[in-house]
């Protein structure tokens, strides 16, 4: 690996931290206008400034607590330092640079080329206490855009600081039925993120974005929904009980559901449970799988002059099961989509009913797995192959399942 590869790798993968430079010497390189927006900072984070260059710009001079030397760079400038920035004019003397600090092992940011320094400076602010910095392996546009955009959401209020989160007389309390979305955390809602971050206790279910859960503060109490012991119906009670017990300790919860809160994820049930006990709750819907995977993969639910109408289905009762509510031969008749959720177990049922009822056998379908994730998967078949296929491929569940006209459209 040549060193341009190398240092370009090192860029790409820059590791993040803070320096604490109190009191440290730290060499700037160079008085044009780099050195006029980095040394503030470092000024005010009590480093002990030491800028060389040929020539600096008013603004420059007048920086009070640097010492400043208006000179070519010399082989020994960085003895002492524990960082240094390469902001000249001239490239030979960057690299220079780079190449003395590399030697006396000192970290060094080189301004024009940014993969061949050995440090990165991030684009940054300061915000409530918080210093936010963010690399985009050197695009420099790319990383002040989202440093922006990220300045803007604290100031909104669309992310809560250090301070905000679980601070007394937040603005939420009781229970928040939060949709995660599908499985991207993309894809929750905007308010949906906000009410996160203001958790004090966080109910998750299994389909919930795990990556969402990774990011909360340590002090957010993590319960995993699919933990909770007994079986189904008795789960839902003791997820009820945790809703309120936390709620009635003084704690923002969240609970936490993958897409949204009201389809097929007994939300509601939820909210009565907590209204009968006092408990005030907050819904905030989420994009539900059955729209949102099928777009991921390609496919629209419905479209002009193809389809009027989609119908989406549970699948966890077989048809002929007592409880279930669904009317089959109706759902065959219909020229429309069907998406079924929770239906991978019990394909074959499902297909011989459709199958019976009218449906064509050569019917498109489409499956697929971990929809809007990174191991997302689909498989593409027939209604009459549906079955086979689907255990040939090994389809497991998380997994949406579109049957009609609009499952055979080409991504």
């Amino acid at each position: 690996m040549t060193a341009h590869a190398r240092s370009e790798e090192l860029t790409e993968n820059a590791y993040l931290v803070g320096l604490r430079l109190n009191g440290k010497r730290v060499v700037v390189v160079g008085g044009g206008s780099v050195a006029q927006r980095r040394i503030p900072l470092l000024l005010a984070n009590g480093a002990d400034v030491h800028v060389i260059a040929r020539a600096a710009t008013p603004a420059v001079e007048a920086f009070d607590g640097i010492t400043l030397a208006l000179r070519d760079f010399r082989p020994g400038d960085l003895e002492g330092a524990w960082y240094a920035l390469a902001a000249t004019d001239d490239p030979a003397v960057n690299a220079a640079i780079v190449a003395e600090a590399e030697r006396l092992r000192i970290f060094c940011v080189r301004a024009d080329v940014a993969r061949d320094g050995t440090a990165v400076t991030p684009a940054s602010f300061e915000y409530d206490g918080l210093s936010v910095g963010v690399l985009a392996s050197g695009e420099h546009r790319r990383s002040a855009a989202i440093r922006s955009a990220i300045h803007e959401a604290l100031q909104t209020g669309m992310i809560a600081s250090s301070a905000e989160v679980g601070a007394p007389g937040t603005q939420y309390a009781g229970v928040a039925l939060v949709g995660g979305g599908p499985g991207d955390p993309e894809l929750i809602t905007v308010r949906g993120r906000r009410m996160l971050a203001q958790a004090d206790v966080v109910v998750a279910d299994r389909l919930a974005p795990q990556e969402l859960i990774a990011e909360l503060a340590p002090h957010v109490e993590v319960i995993d929904a699919a933990k909770i012991p007994y079986g189904r119906f008795m789960a839902q009670d003791a997820i009820n009980a945790v809703l309120i017990d936390r709620a009635k300790a003084g704690k923002f919860v969240v609970r936490l559901k993958g897409g949204d809160p009201y389809v097929f994820a007994r939300g509601h049930e939820e909210l009565l449970a907590c209204a009968e006990a006092g408990i005030p709750v907050t819904v905030v819907p989420g994009v539900t799988s059955a729209i949102a995977v099928p777009a991921a993969a390609g496919v629209p639910v419905t479209h002009r002059g193809v389809t009027h109408e989609f119908v989406v289905v549970s699948g966890h009762l077989a048809p002929g099961h007592p409880e279930s509510l669904v009317n089959w031969d109706a759902l065959a008749a219909l020229s429309g989509t069907i998406v079924l959720l929770m239906a991978v177990e019990r394909i074959e049922l499902f297909a011989k009913v459709l199958l019976e009822g009218g449906r064509p056998a050569e019917t498109p379908v489409l499956v697929v797995q971990h929809g809007t994730t990174a191991a997302q998967r689909t498989l593409r078949t027939t209604l009459v192959d549906a079955p086979e296929h689907i255990r040939a491929d090994g389809i497991r569940p998380p997994a949406i399942i579109v049957i009609g006209a609009v499952a055979g459209f080409a991504t």
